[in-house]
């Protein structure tokens, strides 16, 4: 089930966090980086976020990334909803595979690039891990300033507290992207 962002989900998802929090827009903004006017705007659903943005908020917010993008408390593996494609506009498709466990510490996510597509990355929360796996396709890694050649079937862990980056050949890319996180994150999901 493809979907472009759900702003309705992720409007309801961050209205949640923040209240969760007890935090103003003003003071959401300053642990975010992200304008208490776009803020206002993705809990109102007038603005869809693109993925950047989400990691700043869930960054912000010491939460995974599906925190904000999948459905709250579904752990049924037959609910498609679970499963759903997120696709960002002009950027990456994001399928969650494995929400965020928080006794594993870790998530899962099927990551598609359109053939000759990049996506550079922001530095994550402090010791976040990520291991990509590519499934089909040529794919580079940005790691440590360097472009890391990967074929299917090869994989590589890297540290994503740094900024980082996926970069698909001439047929595009499919790969798992796990996200290891260090320690408990702030709020359950």
């Amino acid at each position: 089930m493809d979907s472009a962002v759900e702003s309705g989900e992720v409007t309801l998802k961050l209205r949640e966090v923040r209240a969760a929090t007890g935090l103003s827009l003003s003071k959401a903004a300053e642990l975010t980086g992200v304008s208490k006017a776009m803020l206002g705007q993705i809990e109102r659903g007038e603005s869809s976020p693109t993925i950047a943005t989400l990691w700043k908020i869930a960054k912000g917010f010491q939460l995974p990334l599906s925190a904000l993008i999948g459905p709250a408390s579904l752990r049924d593996p037959a609910d498609e909803r679970l499963f759903r494609t997120v696709t960002f506009p002009g950027s990456i498709k994001v399928k969650i595979v494995f929400p965020f466990d928080p006794m594993l510490g870790a998530e899962t996510f099927h990551v598609t690039l359109a053939p000759g597509q990049s996506y550079e990355s922001a530095a994550h929360a402090s010791g976040v891990t990520e291991e990509v796996f590519v499934l089909h396709g040529a794919l580079e890694i940005l790691r440590d300033g360097d472009w890391v050649p990967l074929r299917t079937g090869q994989g590589l862990r890297f540290a994503a507290d740094l900024p980082h980056g996926y970069r698909s050949g001439a047929e595009g890319a499919a790969f798992l992207n796990m996200h290891h996180y260090p320690q408990q994150t702030g709020l359950p999901v």
